[in-house]
């Protein structure tokens, strides 16, 4: 008795169907990496060369607890803590004067102790870190879109991981870009963490 498999034609078709998915996976992941380097480059430098220098006298400064929880019980609850100080915010050239600011910040302060500080909109600031600290944000996100855009072409080009001809030489290049990206990714948030 012969059994019938399917033939060469349907076995064909169902690979290029699986190929046709990993190259939409790849133009997806393309796509997503387009949108990390715009992040990058607003949350970076761009939103620290257009924020307005300036420093923060403090008046107070609290810790705000708030708790979190990924299940309904109540034990697995985790308890994250913010610090938040507020003064007055004076920019560095005198135009703008804020009684009522307030941003998130590194440790509590003494009333009195001026921070640095940025203005990014009317009513909100954060600590000014630096530019080493602003380049190093963007490049993190830039780092994870050179993987996303690695992986992204790599499967938009052979259909992977449902394509059966991916080409080795494309591999190893692929291998070594998310390579680097991850070592770019490590090095710059390094450099935001300790900054």
């Amino acid at each position: 008795m012969t059994q019938v498999h399917g033939n060469a034609a349907t076995n064909a078709a169902a690979t290029g169907d699986r190929a046709g998915r990993g190259r939409l996976i790849g133009a997806g992941l393309i796509l997503a990496s387009l949108v990390l380097l715009a992040l990058g480059s607003y949350l970076g430098p761009y939103k620290y060369a257009t924020s307005t220098p300036g420093e923060l006298t403090v008046q107070t400064c609290t810790v705000d607890y708030k708790y979190r929880s990924s299940s309904s019980s109540s034990s697995s609850r985790k308890k994250t803590k913010s610090r938040w100080c507020y003064g007055t915010f004076t920019s560095d050239d005198g135009k703008v004067k804020d009684l009522n600011a307030e941003l998130k910040s590194d440790a509590l302060y003494q009333r009195g102790h001026v921070i640095e500080a940025r203005r990014i909109s009317d009513v909100s600031y954060m600590q000014d870190q630096g530019w080493a600290h602003a380049i190093a944000l963007g490049c993190a996100w830039w780092f994870g879109a050179l993987i996303a855009l690695a992986v992204g072409l790599f499967c938009a080009v052979t259909g992977f991981p449902y394509g059966e001809r991916e080409s080795q030489g494309l591999f190893r290049t692929t291998l070594v870009t998310v390579g680097v990206g991850v070592l770019g990714l490590v090095v710059s948030l390094l450099v935001v963490f300790f900054t």
